[in-house]
């Protein structure tokens, strides 16, 4: 023995206690940095601005493309089509009475039954059978066909068209009329109500 006294050692922290010390400075420091970045991007005329959506129309991260027109759509799927002004003209053609021109309506009966162009035929395109037997002989024996529907958003008259091009039908006789029956009672054209050729018209422009 050296004669001195022996002094116990003090206990050395515990490493949990370090390491939780650490982060909270560590989180301190994160924080006030934050602070002052968003302090700078406030002031700076180059900061982002916060609160704008740099994706527009996206959700999610996800960019979602602009709808395509119904005229981009008909093109995309290889679809011919027609306006207002030329159904006219096929209508008026004296080879509609010889159904070497035919009309067709690609909405539901109670829609077709409702309104629709005289003479048109009815097509639903999503109960196929129940129209087909009658329908491809029409068109098989046509020159040209005018499909249509409600226009606008509705795509019905294309669904009928690819439909009827699956059936067999030449895809250069198929035109779908893009305005279809709104189109056409907005220019005042005559129509038909009830089942086709029911004599009940009612009476439009020339």
């Amino acid at each position: 023995m050296n004669g001195h006294p022996h002094h116990a050692s003090s206990p050395r922290p515990c490493r949990l206690t370090e390491f939780k010390q650490v982060l909270l400075e560590a989180l301190a420091v994160a924080l006030i940095g934050g602070i002052i970045a968003l302090a700078a991007n406030a002031i700076s005329p180059r900061g982002l601005n916060i609160a704008r959506n740099y994706f527009p129309g996206s959700a999610h991260g996800v960019v979602t493309p602009p709808p395509l027109s119904p005229i981009a759509g008909l093109r995309q799927k290889g679809l011919q089509w027609i306006d207002g002004s030329k159904a006219r003209l096929l209508f008026k053609d004296p080879r509609y009475a010889q159904q070497r021109v035919a009309f067709i309506d690609a909405r539901n009966d109670e829609e077709y039954r409702h309104e629709h162009i005289p003479g048109a035929y009815p097509f639903d395109p999503y109960y196929p059978t129940k129209f087909l037997a009658t329908i491809l002989p029409l068109c098989q024996g046509a020159e040209e066909i005018v499909l249509y529907c409600n226009g606008g958003d509705c795509e019905d008259s294309q669904f009928a068209a690819l439909t009827l091009r699956d059936a067999g039908i030449e895809n250069k006789k198929l035109f779908v009329y893009v305005g279809g029956i709104t189109d056409w009672t907005n220019r005042g054209y005559a129509t038909e109500i009830g089942e086709r050729n029911s004599g009940n018209i009612v009476p439009g422009v020339p």
